[in-house]
């Protein structure tokens, strides 16, 4: 079963910037859609970032937005999350993700993702 790993984590000081990454190591039968969530401690899975194949469409958490870019290579099937002007409150674990449709992002809903990552830490410090 095709797998999805992710890098780039790690630790900033705020308004750092770092990239994650990630990419499928096969095919992700309905993956048309790739992004991102993230989650705090004590906190519930965010929707953080998401694109999806074909017309490119794009969803940003409105915490993120301005701040984070999201773009995919389709022949590599990965997905790159850039994330500038880090504060403090975008310390969380972030989990790449991919599923047949973007509703997970845009209902903030994570329950019904088809692939999960294994995760990579992201901690702003102030």
């Amino acid at each position: 079963q095709a797998q999805l790993v992710e890098s780039g984590g790690g630790s900033v000081q705020t308004g750092g910037s770092l990239k994650l990454s990630c990419a499928a190591s096969g095919y992700l039968p309905g993956g048309g859609c790739m992004g991102w969530f993230r989650q705090a401690p004590g906190q519930e899975r965010e929707g953080v970032a998401v694109i999806c194949r074909g017309a490119g469409t794009t969803y940003y958490a409105d915490s993120v937005k301005g701040r984070f870019t999201i773009s995919r290579d389709e022949d590599n099937n990965a997905v790159a999350l850039q994330m500038n002007s880090l504060k403090p409150e975008d310390t969380a674990m972030y989990y790449c993700a991919a599923d047949w449709q973007i509703d997970a992002w845009l209902n903030q809903d994570a329950r019904g993702i088809m692939y999960w990552g294994q995760g990579t830490q992201v901690t702003v410090s102030s």
